[in-house]
């Protein structure tokens, strides 16, 4: 097959005019691409880390000691790091490209961010023990209250029992009001379609960043002045529910989109209404993630002071009835305790303190081992049950079906 000249007004053009020719490369050989390892850390990597560290610190001492008039710690471990950075970056630079080095700096940075934020969480706890060391020891501390007990009183006399008590009660009325009203305004923000929702989600948000002792001041402005209720426990439940319901909402609200989709559309698709879809696949799918929510709104809650101060009160005593009288909780026991001046009802604060925190720490470390598995992933006891549903069901379902042959 021959190309032919085309006539164009009259003349006749090239046949290769009509054609787009495509210029060929010569071929080159390709070096291989060297896979960077970003897992571990190579005997380079650890020459390089030694190095710069040695000379940031040589550098620092001769800047702190006989080139400038630096002094202070806190000054020279600042300067030191701020110079190990460039250090690092500078011999990094030398063997690697740019991304390598900007991984490098900024790996340097939030390590030193989390050893900061572990040092300090250590301090803070290490402190609180230390100085509680000897109250903690001390049986009375958890089977007695302060009502025999005075400033004057050595370790071995009195208690906190009567806080606990205190903090069980109001955490678990704040629980009955919170949990009902958390999980429907969370099935409200994601189940419907309604025009408020943007409306619920922006107050439930600002609510989130609502400072306690605000939440205190309104509960004590309408219980206890409008209406006319005493102080006591239940009034101080309230206010702590106020601080526990935003964190509930929006961690139940978290938990709920994280359900599958065609779970739903599943159960929509055999007619069953809303509400059963909500009731009966939607919620018990998210049952960990909603038990998860409850513990962090718990561990939000337990630790307020302000508002258990104004609305319920001071007491030394065992108060079991919520109704009536001051009900005492662990952080205003904290509070009460550390303002003497007495170093034994100091030591007694920090124990009480301690107690606190292995309380929270508790709650959130079940809250972590709840949520572990993600929505939808049963346990090995939920799935032993729903393979015996199951079984069951296929087994009434052969003897309809052998009944109707």
């Amino acid at each position: 097959m021959t190309d032919t000249p085309l006539p164009i007004g009259g003349e006749s053009r090239p046949a290769t005019m009509g054609r787009t020719t495509v210029p060929t490369r010569s071929a080159q050989p390709t070096t291989p691409q060297v896979r960077r390892s970003i897992g571990r850390i190579s005997r380079r990597d650890l020459v390089v880390l030694f190095g710069s560290a040695i000379a940031s610190l040589a550098t620092t001492e001769l800047l702190f000691g006989r080139l400038a008039p630096f002094r202070g710690r806190l000054g020279f471990v600042v300067v030191a790091f701020a110079l190990f950075v460039v250090v690092y970056g500078l011999l990094v630079s030398l063997t690697e490209d740019r991304p390598a080095v900007v991984d490098r700096v900024m790996g340097s940075l939030f390590s030193a961010a989390a050893v900061i934020a572990g040092a300090a969480l250590v301090s803070v706890v290490g402190f609180t023990l230390w100085r509680g060391r000897s109250a903690l020891l001390k049986s009375n501390l958890y089977v007695q209250d302060m009502s025999q007990a005075g400033p004057l009183d050595p370790l071995e006399k009195g208690g906190i029992l009567h806080a606990i008590v205190g903090t069980v009660i109001i955490v678990s009325l704040a629980l009955v009001v919170t949990v009902p009203l958390g999980l429907a305004c969370a099935v409200f923000l994601n189940e419907t379609r309604s025009r408020m929702r943007g409306v619920v989600r922006s107050v439930v948000t600002a609510m989130t960043a609502l400072p306690s002792i605000l939440a205190g001041l309104f509960i004590f402005a309408t219980w206890v002045l409008i209406l006319g209720f005493e102080r006591s426990g239940f009034a101080a439940s309230l206010a702590i529910s106020i601080m526990m319901l935003p964190i509930i909402v929006r961690s139940a609200e978290v938990v709920l989109r994280l359900v599958p989709g065609n779970l739903r559309e599943a159960s929509e698709a055999t007619g069953a209404p809303q509400w059963r879809t909500v009731w009966h696949v939607v919620l018990p799918t998210a049952r960990s993630g909603l038990v998860n929510a409850v513990i962090l709104g718990v561990a939000r809650g337990v630790g307020e002071t302000a508002p258990v101060l104004l609305v319920s009160g001071i007491t030394s005593t065992i108060n079991s009835n919520p109704r009536r009288n001051p009900m005492m909780s662990l952080p205003l026991a904290v509070f009460e305790f550390v303002r003497s001046p007495q170093q034994a009802l100091i030591q007694r604060g920090f124990a009480t303190a301690a107690v606190l925190m292995v309380l929270v720490l508790a709650l959130f470390t079940l809250a972590r081992v709840i949520a572990g598995r993600p929505a939808g992933r049963q346990s090995k006891r939920q799935a032993r049950r729903t393979m015996r549903r199951s079984a069951k069901d296929l087994e009434r379902i052969e003897t309809v079906e052998g009944g109707t042959r």
